[in-house]
Formats: structure tokens, C-alpha cells, sequence
């Protein structure tokens, strides 16, 4: 168990919080939320004792051992990728590195023997004979295969660096575990594995995640970081937004009676309790619920962009048609043969295992890079809005993003301008900024605005929730589902993809899957239930 008490963090004239009073106890799931900047990663770091706040206190339950997800992904280079995974739990790292010592000494001495028997035994208690193969599950769940366990974690891509400090701190079943954005990088049958593991995880788990799906999934409880305080509530994180949500309706009618708000909130939970029964985590705590104070919520003081696509002229009915279409990098082929035809009302989510294959077929429909063979063709009527994973091109000069917005827009009128940056929430001094101090949330929202200026009547996405806040992600994710135009996307973001996509084309490099489905729904389907298993198996 932690307790928070008297928390408080300043930084010169800026209080990120202050006077946090929180209890984090066993068998629960919390998910941290705020927008960017609010302070949810500086509040696990001060929790783990990275940092020191400026008031308060925290307090461990004596003897509980805390697992941190490292966010440097050189530190353990030098080392083995399994042994940098049972490195997760010190004690016993420590145990069995002193005992491999003393067996190797030349000069084995009796009290040499005793301390070996000694930490025989407190190896035996603390079940060290397992240690190698619990981390080789760890590893294979989080996909990396078995011929990778003794090599280096510096021959280790990016992403599989990233999944062996996920295994290192889910290593050994710690009382108390940090996870700061545990699914960035994981593909959609990884972040599944998580999810169901964290779903049984019988400790204490606080994370941060701009992954709503994953929030949900894993949450009991959600702590928002909203006008420099931190309050606590019982619930994921749908029934938080969405509560706060009819909060906020409800205070914007005035004649609306005191007695009648209570109602229509006691009401909500009513549904959502008989909705979270179906949920594998909320069954076995939907008692929860019935803690919740309807009088605790109150709306939120973060502010949503305003995001609308606008079609300058309806599409026909010719969209787009892909033939035979081929693309490899450096010899590997990333897909081949590819074939397709758009209709109007298709909304399709294109994914793969590899992502650079779904980056190349974007950027060669986009003209950006050409195809190994096959052929495309647009539509007439066909306006194409691009949405690249990498903008980092469109910002290397200095002008203002006044000026950076009106390179992209038929109205040179600065008024017309702003109304587009003030929608992604850039308003009097903040739109005279620089291109090259812009952070990666900042770069994302002027490209938003970018594609909202254009007008076009086909959208193409590409991680389009990178570095985007929970708010930005939600705004922008209801205004791809009220657009009316075709739309091809891909996303790590499961709830985007979901409530965006009826039909998923998977690319691989010697084939292509399409179907007519949700995105839920092709996951559970039995080619790609039969294709996991066999991945699994092998």
C-alpha cells in the first residue's frame, strides 16, 4: 500500500499540485490522467524517489518491493537480454550473483560452504530455481522469441528493447508496480497479453497511458491531475470522461434543478454497472461502484480541440483503386501484390506487423516513394489529406505558425488563419511561436489544423494519436468518426481504430488479408486467432 500525504510540487511561480492526499491499496489498477504537462510521469517519479517534491510525505507498506518501467532504453545494452530481465527483481539478482561467485572461487573455504548453504536457502524460499524460465514466459508473452533471450539487448531493435524493460519490471510479481506508457511500441497482440496480465495482477499497479482502450481494460480506479489537484475516483477510464462530460452539460443549463442533475448522474451509474458486469476486470469489482459519491465529480478544466472535417466537394464514386502493388526496403519485402478498391463509405484500417510497410504504402499512394511494381489510380473527384507518422519536414523553418498555416490555405486572411490554429487551441501570443520549438503534440495539432484547412474529401492517417494528450486523442478521434468521406488509417490507438474502421486490410510479405469488419471483430476472426496461435506454438 502507498500513502500520499500533504503533496506538494512547485516549480518557481508554477504548482503542478498541491495538498495530494491519496491511497493506493492492493488488488487495484489506477490510471493516472491530465494533459500534457499536468504532471503525471513527475508524479511516478516523485513516488519512486526520483524526484523530490516540496512538501508531503510517502509511505510504503514496510517489506513491499516496487517495479519501475525504465524509460532509458541503452541502460542494460551490455548485458544479456534475460538476465536484464530477472535484474527486475534486485534481491534475488543480487542472491544469485554472490552465490555464482562463490562457487567459482579457486580457493572454496568453509565459510565459503555456510554462506553458500545460507543463500541456498533463502534461494530455495524465494523459488529462484524458476527465475530462468519465469522471465523466459515473460519474454515469449511479450513477443520476443526464444532465440533472442541470450543475446545482447544491444543487437535488440527499439521495440524489443522496449518490451524486455516491460518484462524486467513485471518480473517476479512486485507488491507495487510503475508502468509510464507501457504500450508504446507494442503491436495490438501484445498489448493484449498486457492487458489480461494486468487484468490478474493481485497487487498494486499505478499507470500512466494515453491508450484509452488499455486504460479501460486494466482500470479500477483513475486519478486526474486537473487545476493543480489530484482527486481519485472508483471506475475506468470511460465512466470518468463520460461522467465528467455530463457534468459539464449539465452546469451549461442553468434551469436545471439540483435534485434533477442527481437523478440523471445516479441514473448513468445505474447503466454503467450493468454494462462494466461484462467486463472481465469490473465482475469481480463492480462493487466499487457503489463507493462512488456523485456529489466528488465535477467537470474538467481541460479544454478538447475543436476538431471538424469539412469536405469541399463530395467524392464520386470512383475512390481509389490499388493493382498488384509491390514494395520492398533493402531486400525485405514489406508487401507484395497488394489489391484494393475504396468505396465511399469505407473507413479502412490498415495493419501490419512490420509498421514501415504501412508507412510505404501510404507514402507511395501519397507520391512520395515509388512502388517496386503495380500500379494505383484516384478517383477524379479525389482530394487527399495525408496525416504522415513523421512531419518533422513541414517544421525546419522559423516562420510562425500563423504564417506556417497561411502557406497551406487559399485565404491569406490572418483572422481565417487563426480560426484554424484557435480551434487546436492556439490562441493570442502561442500563434506567433516558432516552427522549430514546437513540441511533438504541438506539431501534431498544426497538422490537424493543416487538414482541416484543405478541405479534402479523403483522409489518409498515420499514427495519427502520436504524442496527442488523452483530450487531443478523443477530439480528434470523434471528428474522424463524423467525417463522411473514405478514410485509410492506421493507429496503435485500439478504441481509434475501433470505433473508426468497418474493414481491415492486414499487409504481410507474401500476403495480404482484407475484410469487411470492425476492427475488434477482424482480430477475433479465425484466420488471425489461428495465425497468433502458431506464432505462440512456435
Amino acid at each position: 500500500m502507498i500513502t500520499v500525504s500533504n503533496l506538494s510540487l512547485r516549480y518557481g511561480k508554477r504548482t503542478l499540485f498541491e495538498d495530494v492526499n491519496l491511497k493506493f491499496t492492493p488488488g487495484n489498477c489506477y490510471g493516472v490522467i491530465g494533459a500534457n504537462g499536468a504532471g503525471k510521469s513527475t508524479f511516478l517519479k516523485i513516488l519512486s524517489g526520483d524526484i523530490d517534491a516540496n512538501t508531503g510525505e510517502i509511505s510504503f507498506t514496510p517489506g513491499e518491493r516496487l517495479a519501475v518501467l525504465k524509460q532509458n532504453h541503452y541502460e542494460f545494452d551490455e548485458f544479456q537480454v534475460l538476465d536484464t530481465v530477472m535484474m527486475g527483481h534486485k534481491k534475488l539478482w543480487d542472491l544469485m550473483k554472490e552465490k555464482d561467485a562463490i562457487y567459482l572461487k579457486p580457493d572454496f573455504s568453509d565459510e565459503d560452504g555456510i554462506r553458500a548453504s545460507e543463500l541456498e536457502i533463502e534461494f530455495a524460499e524465494m523459488e529462484g530455481w524458476n527465475a530462468e524460465s519465469d522471465a523466459a514466459n515473460l519474454l515469449s508473452g511479450l513477443g520476443i522469441s526464444e532465440d533472442l533471450h541470450f543475446r545482447q539487448v544491444s543487437e535488440l531493435s527499439g521495440n524489443q528493447k522496449v518490451r524486455v524493460l516491460l518484462a524486467q519490471a513485471l518480473y517476479g510479481n512486485p507488491d507495487i508496480l510503475f508502468l509510464d506508457e507501457p504500450t508504446n511500441d507494442l503491436d495490438v497482440h501484445t498489448v493484449a497479453w498486457l492487458e489480461d496480465y494486468l487484468a490478474d495482477f493481485k497487487n498494486t499497479v499505478i499507470v500512466v497511458s494515453h491508450d484509452r482502450h488499455f486504460l479501460d481494460a486494466v482500470c479500477t480506479h483513475v486519478v486526474d491531475i486537473d487545476y493543480g489537484k489530484m482527486k481519485m475516483f472508483t471506475g475506468n477510464y470511460s465512466f470518468w470522461y463520460e461522467s465528467s462530460q455530463l457534468i459539464s452539460r449539465q452546469l451549461s443549463d442553468k434551469n436545471a434543478k439540483v435534485e434533477d442533475k442527481r437523478k440523471q448522474l445516479q441514473e448513468f451509474i445505474a447503466r454503467f454497472s450493468a454494462n462494466a458486469s461484462k467486463s472481465r476486470q469490473a465482475t469481480s469489482r463492480k462493487k466499487l461502484l457503489d463507493k462512488l459519491n456523485v456529489d466528488e465529480l465535477q467537470p474538467s478544466n481541460r479544454k478538447y480541440p475543436g476538431i471538424i472535417f469539412k469536405p469541399e466537394r463530395e467524392p464520386g464514386d470512383q475512390i481509389l483503386q490499388v493493382e498488384n502493388l509491390s514494395a520492398s526496403i533493402n531486400g525485405k519485402k514489406l508487401f507484395t501484390n497488394l489489391s484494393f478498391s475504396m468505396h465511399k463509405n469505407d473507413k479502412v484500417a490498415i495493419i501490419a506487423k512490420d509498421h514501415t510497410a504501412v508507412t510505404a504504402l501510404f507514402d507511395i499512394l501519397m507520391g512520395k516513394r515509388t512502388a517496386d511494381k503495380g500500379h494505383f489510380t484516384w478517383g477524379t473527384t479525389i482530394t487527399s489529406a495525408y496525416l504522415p507518422a513523421d512531419n518533422s519536414e513541414f517544421f525546419k523553418s522559423e516562420e510562425n505558425l500563423i504564417d506556417w498555416l497561411r502557406q497551406f490555405s487559399s485565404d491569406p486572411d490572418e483572422t481565417f488563419v487563426r480560426g484554424f490554429l484557435g480551434k487546436m487551441l492556439f490562441s493570442g501570443e502561442e500563434t506567433l511561436k516558432k516552427c522549430s520549438v514546437l513540441s511533438g503534440g504541438e506539431k501534431m495539432r498544426c497538422m490537424i489544423a493543416k487538414m482541416m484547412l484543405s478541405g479534402s474529401n479523403f483522409l489518409i492517417l498515420d499514427e495519427p494519436t502520436n504524442h496527442l494528450d488523452l483530450e487531443s486523442i478523443t477530439a480528434f478521434n470523434n471528428g474522424v468518426i463524423d467525417f463522411k468521406g473514405p478514410i485509410l488509417l492506421s493507429s496503435h490507438d485500439h478504441q481509434f481504430m475501433q470505433t473508426t474502421a468497418n474493414r481491415v486490410i492486414e499487409l504481410m510479405p507474401n500476403d495480404s488479408i482484407d475484410k469487411q469488419l470492425s476492427y475488434d471483430e477482424f482480430l477475433q476472426s479465425a484466420d488471425v486467432k489461428n495465425r497468433k496461435e502458431a506464432i505462440q506454438v512456435s
